[in-house]
């Protein structure tokens, strides 16, 4: 892996291990010791992971199920942190990891927008300059006074997403998300992750629509056990995939 000035995303020899309990109770733990068996276990989702992604490449983490690229993708975007090796950020981070995640379900849409951003790192000002252009892009205008805990998971989806896209991010990650909505909608998010792109945002996705990945990223980093396989151009990283 080499790093230089333009490097947004450095991930270096990563390790992250899961304990998996065998065992959901006092009493089926003290059965399982009395019988000799295991009340635990370990499982590597990462290990010896080593990349960097520079300012405005858009690459996919691809793998089936297991693989570990959701868990990668929660790494660089601080939600988990690495059991060994280091995962560096330099500039401003999105992350459209799971639906509704970071909005407080007894506030509105209204105030969880202003949350949002603010956690994202926009000032008040800048909130209220975006506030028209965030609700517009979700098309939720009837419902933005409206607490979260009655919205669906598709209102929830057009919100997070609308938030992001209009903060003043470096790197935006995606994860699934695209998956969730009607067809227009997500049209409407792979044309504003397009604009994204051409104003220079590096872009790391997670996607099961392999034609999807192949159209919108240059660049395939291919997990299988939590092992880089393959990275190098997108196309060639779904053609290795789909030969698995």
């Amino acid at each position: 892996m080499q790093v230089t000035d333009r490097t947004a995303v450095a991930v270096s020899d990563v390790r992250k291990t899961f304990l998996l309990r065998h065992t959901h109770s006092l009493k089926e733990s003290m059965v399982a010791l009395v019988r000799g068996r295991k009340i635990s276990s370990t499982f590597d989702a990462l290990s010896g992971v080593d990349f960097a992604i520079e300012a405005g490449e858009s690459v996919a983490l691809l793998g089936f199920n297991g693989s570990g690229k959701s868990t990668l993708l929660k790494l660089i975007s601080g939600v988990l942190r690495p059991d060994a090796g280091t995962v560096r950020i330099r500039g401003r981070i999105a992350g459209l990891i799971e639906v509704g995640a970071g909005f407080h379900p007894d506030l509105s849409g209204r105030e969880n927008v202003y949350l949002n951003a603010a956690i994202l790192g926009m000032t008040k000002d800048e909130i209220d300059s975006r506030f028209d252009d965030i609700v517009a892009f979700s098309e939720i205008e009837k419902f933005i006074d409206t607490e979260v805990k009655h919205y669906s998971s598709g209102m929830f989806l057009r919100l997070a997403f609308s938030v992001a896209v209009h903060t003043e991010v470096d790197i935006l990650l995606v994860d699934e998300i695209l998956s969730v909505g009607d067809e227009p909608f997500q049209r409407k998010c792979l044309e504003r992750i397009r604009e994204l792109q051409a104003a220079g945002k590096t872009l790391v996705v997670v996607s099961h629509d392999l034609n999807m990945v192949s159209d919108l990223c240059s660049r395939g980093i291919l997990l299988r056990e939590g092992k880089v396989m393959f990275d190098g151009d997108a196309k060639l990283a779904v053609e290795q995939m789909r030969a698995q």
